[in-house]
């Protein structure tokens, strides 16, 4: 845990799944019964996490090299199991006291994601986080996930400098992302990797949870 205060950034950019809402498990699960379903053998549950922030597309190329004819089924498997399964997928605690207390002063919020579009629409509605984010992107509008071209859109739209701007996620995907686009990033260990993993790409703090990430913007 790296708990000194930073600068004062004007956007502030957040990955979803397991930096806003604690939904690995979840996503492991889709994927290894969509695998199931075809009779294919599933990854490891490692093997899993480490594309988690890719696009959906992406991950299942990298998941299933040598089923490239049951890639859409794949796909297409993940996204009806992800709508019935019941693994629970709460928003970390404290996280909407962040976003609001960041909103208040002034700090402009955004996502990036690989999720696809309607995900992403449905969480935020069902969260009731949406409000408090001006600009989101997801791997429907962008190239997935090491590429920064999420961040270079939303720096784009809100007209915001890369070294105004700081990126907060839970993956080693997430920060080499925000390396690429030569912004400063926080790793979270609350989602897939933990902080020396997080720590290859240069992150200025790592946190734990949403108390010391809020020390360390806010004061």
């Amino acid at each position: 845990m790296t708990t000194a205060v930073l600068k004062k950034y004007k956007l502030v950019i957040f990955d979803w799944d397991g930096t806003v809402m604690d939904s690995i498990s979840k996503i492991v699960n889709c994927i290894r019964h969509s695998a199931l379903a075809l009779n294919i053998e599933p990854p490891s549950d490692t093997a899993i996490k480490n594309i988690i922030g890719m696009s959906l597309e992406l991950a299942i190329e990298v998941l299933f090299p040598d089923d490239v004819a049951q890639h859409p089924a794949l796909i297409n498997g993940y996204k009806q199991q992800y709508r019935v399964d019941t693994t629970a997928t709460p928003v970390f605690d404290n996280v909407e006291n962040v976003l609001s207390a960041l909103k208040a002063q002034g700090v402009i919020l955004a996502i990036a994601t690989g999720k696809g579009r309607a995900g992403l629409m449905r969480l935020l509605e069902q969260t009731q986080l949406g409000h408090y984010f001006s600009a989101t992107r997801t791997s429907d509008e962008a190239r997935s996930k090491p590429s920064p071209d999420m961040l270079e859109q939303l720096l784009a739209e809100l007209a915001i400098n890369a070294d105004e701007a700081l990126m907060i996620g839970d993956t080693k995907i997430d920060m080499a992302m925000a390396q690429a686009a030569n912004i400063d990033r926080i790793g979270v260990t609350m989602g897939v990797h933990s902080a020396a993993q997080l720590s290859e790409f240069s992150p200025v703090a790592t946190v734990d949870n949403y108390q010391q990430l809020q020390r360390i913007l806010l004061g």
